[in-house]
């Protein structure tokens, strides 16, 4: 598991100054946050010597191109997933995660902006995955088969 908000992380407290005075509100609209995101992924599979999952919602189609763009570039593949939800669902799995209380509502005040950007996501998605009514277990499960070769 490869998750590149830690990568905006260190960004938001190296920049810090530059994201004030820019009026940044957002670690990728950082432009060396999508360039370093593929090298850090491209890093910890050559120490790992495995695949990644990369759990990240980008909701600003030209920045995943971009992100897709840049993992392509160093040779990784990509696999683009959407899970999707209700909403209802989808706000009650925010409420009862358990979440620092910012990342929580950080989530809840950017529900409207995932709904918009839904169209594009489904589009270019490679799967689309409806967990409305599924367990992790089984989320997993059915992407596992989605995976798995046909003989």
């Amino acid at each position: 598991m490869f998750d590149p908000e830690h990568v905006g992380y260190m960004l938001q407290a190296t920049l810090s100054d530059v994201i004030r005075n820019r009026g940044i509100t957002d670690f990728q609209q950082l432009a060396a946050w999508r360039t370093l995101v593929p090298q850090v992924a491209l890093s910890v599979v050559d120490a790992t010597a495995s695949e990644l999952v990369i759990v990240q919602s980008v909701m600003v189609e030209e920045y995943w191109h971009e992100l897709r763009r840049g993992m392509l570039a160093v040779g990784l593949p990509v696999l683009h997933v959407v899970l999707e939800a209700d909403e209802d669902t989808l706000r009650h799995r925010i409420e009862t995660d358990e979440l620092e209380p910012g990342a929580r509502q950080w989530r809840l005040d950017h529900l409207a902006e995932f709904s918009d950007a839904r169209s594009w996501m489904v589009a270019s998605a490679d799967l689309v995955l409806d967990s409305t009514n599924l367990s992790v277990a089984e989320a997993a499960e059915a992407l596992a088969a989605f995976l798995a070769p046909t003989a």
